[in-house]
């Protein structure tokens, strides 16, 4: 199918990541809601495959702009997706007569609650829990509730007043263990309780606290000799593991609720929002916020919430944010979730506005390829508290075994690419032995002392390879020659990835995922192979001398005709001054006789 310069970039940029996609025209009005496993893979196909239908063609032939929603799992973007379709009704999605809801699990508010499916949400103080994707999975979760803790199933009215007058008897359920009967009186309120309080831990994906009560129980039954009832035990406890938690975007007791979230880079902040009505996302939205003063995340969610909730036109009376916040705006209440859908549904907020934040990132580096470079250097500018923006950047390593033939080298990173001709190598001259920290005072000294004197520019940042010790030694070398304070320097220590500062002895730690840590380790790992490199060619050639390069008037060439010849140094040390004349001439030969034989 044919695609215009802007759906390709967007198709280059879509995520690999269940979700929600949405098609429109150019007037911007909705024209199809989709769901999918791979975003990239399920919207691409649109445009790459040649045997759609007509009404296919058509749909894409108006297709001008492409969003997305991420979603948790496949199952979950399936009911974000009915949700969508039920509150827009695009022009091309299949609208269903009847408009049926996905089926809940309901725990009946009464006396030994019933606990099984229903389509309708009656506000009578029971308990709902879905939607579920199918009425197979709901069955699924259904019965694993009832094998693992035996309740009624029955509609009888087990009041205080009807058990004690004995109007009910025991039923076939009763019989094949399905029940305890509760009805006549087999079974107390308390101990009914219990198995409640655990499947409704069940059913809201918190199955550690069912599986901790059921080790305790089977421990306590196999302690006491009670094998066959820790043998059941056991099997529930398999059940469990086996059982994956609930799929559901929305609990359907969150009836009205807005939900921001923002995450942000060196240049921007990318605000999200989500709008649930009725226990269903009805809107997605996410907007980018320019920084200007470099505002803090609190500032930037302030001021963005004001300015979308008279965009959008929400009221709310209720706002989840990932943080507190001080937002005076009438009738409006904040909440921070810290567990269960709630915290779910800022979690999957948070994550859209991280993958627009990188959406709009790759949109930039598309058009402008420098962008990608100085959005690294403004982040590392950011992350290392520098006070200019690291554009050159050298880093300096050391390497020796045991003390023999030790070297260092210095890599040199500019626009953060290695400038490889700009890499510079030092032999230690003033160390003896195995002495880092000294080796690290000489080679920083050889190399600013020489760059102040040829008047080249200097770096922006110095990376040393190596703890606090190293550091100090390499502080102590620009001291001399007048450059501390005036060049920002660090060290970063192999084991934690610990980055240290002069004068703090308080690590920082990088996220492991960071472009600046990333850039950083890339400077390490180059460092570390450029100097092991010279490194191994000294030892090479060291190991390579020959007692024959002592000799005067022995050179390379001579040596190889002298070695060809007897093929080893004792054949040679041992060869008369004809047979060395036979090779070289009478003077060579004279001066290795002499060599061997001082006498």
């Amino acid at each position: 199918m044919v695609k215009s310069e802007y759906i390709s970039q967007i198709l280059a940029r879509l995520p690999q990541q269940p979700g929600v996609y949405q098609y429109f025209d150019d007037s911007n009005r909705l024209l199809y809601v989709g769901k999918a496993k791979n975003l990239k893979k399920r919207v691409a196909s649109y445009f790459t495959k040649q045997n759609h239908n007509g009404k296919t063609r058509l749909l894409v032939s108006k297709i001008t702009d492409i969003k997305w929603l991420i979603a948790p799992s496949e199952s979950d973007a399936l009911l974000l997706e009915n949700s969508l379709i039920k509150e827009h009704r695009p022009l091309y999605n299949i609208q269903l007569k009847d408009d049926k809801t996905y089926p809940f699990i309901v725990v009946k508010k009464e006396r030994f609650p019933r606990i099984f499916p229903t389509r309708r949400l009656i506000k009578d103080g029971s308990e709902y829990f879905g939607p579920f994707p199918s009425v197979k999975t709901m069955h699924t979760v259904l019965e694993l509730c009832r094998k693992l803790y035996p309740i009624r199933t029955c509609t009888l009215a087990l009041t205080e007043e009807n058990i004690e007058k004995e109007k009910f008897r025991v039923c076939l359920e009763y019989h094949i263990g399905n029940c305890k009967g509760p009805c006549v009186g087999k079974q107390d309120e308390a101990n009914y309780k219990k198995s409640i309080a655990a499947i409704r831990h069940l059913l809201r994906g918190n199955l550690g606290e069912v599986v901790r009560e059921l080790e305790k129980n089977m421990g306590d039954a196999a302690e006491a000799f009670r094998f066959e009832e820790a043998e059941q035990y056991k099997l529930k406890l398999a059940s469990v593991r086996k059982y994956q938690s609930k799929n559901t975007i929305v609990h359907p007791d969150i009836e009205d609720v807005e939900v921001y979230t923002v995450v942000q880079d060196s240049r921007c902040a990318y605000v999200n929002f989500l709008r649930i009505l009725k226990g269903t996302i009805t809107k997605g939205h996410t907007s980018e916020v320019k920084r200007k003063l470099g505002e803090e995340p609190k500032e930037i969610l302030e001021a963005a919430i004001v300015q979308m909730r008279d965009k959008f036109g929400t009221d709310s009376p209720l706002i989840y944010t990932p943080f507190a916040i001080d937002l005076p705006l009438e009738g409006v209440s904040y909440h921070v979730p810290q567990r269960g859908d709630k915290l779910r549904l800022v979690e999957m907020s948070e994550r859209n506005a991280r993958f627009f934040m990188r959406d709009r990132q790759k949109q930039l580096e598309q058009t402008h390829p420098e962008a990608a470079t100085e959005r690294l250097l403004e982040t590392a500018k950011e992350d290392l508290r520098l006070s200019e923006l690291p554009t050159h950047i050298e880093c300096f390593d050391n390497s020796n075994i045991q003390g023999t033939n030790p070297a260092s080298a210095c890599v040199v990173f500019k626009n953060g690419k290695p400038a490889k001709s700009d890499y510079r190598k030092f032999n230690i001259r003033t160390v003896d032995g195995p002495d880092d920290f000294a080796s690290m005072t000489e080679v920083v000294h050889r190399r600013y002392s020489r760059l102040l004197k040829e008047n080249e520019p200097l770096p922006q940042l110095i990376v040393i390879d190596g703890g606090k010790g190293q550091l100090s030694h390499a502080l102590e070398a620009l001291e001399t020659i007048g450059l501390r304070g005036k060049i920002a320097i660090i060290g970063i220590a192999k084991r934690l990835e610990e980055i240290y500062y002069p004068g703090d002895q308080h690590p920082l730690y990088l996220d492991k995922r960071s472009s600046t840590l990333k850039l950083i380790q890339h400077l390490r790992n180059e460092a570390h192979r450029f100097s092991l490199e010279h490194h191994r060619k000294r030892r090479s050639k060291a190991a390579l001398r020959s007692e024959l390069d002592d000799i005067k008037g022995v050179g390379p060439k001579t040596r190889q005709e002298l070695l060809a010849h007897f093929k080893t140094v004792k054949a040679i040390s041992e060869a008369s001054m004809e047979e060395l004349n036979k090779v070289v001439n009478l003077a060579v030969a004279q001066s290795v006789c002499s060599h061997f034989n001082p006498q």
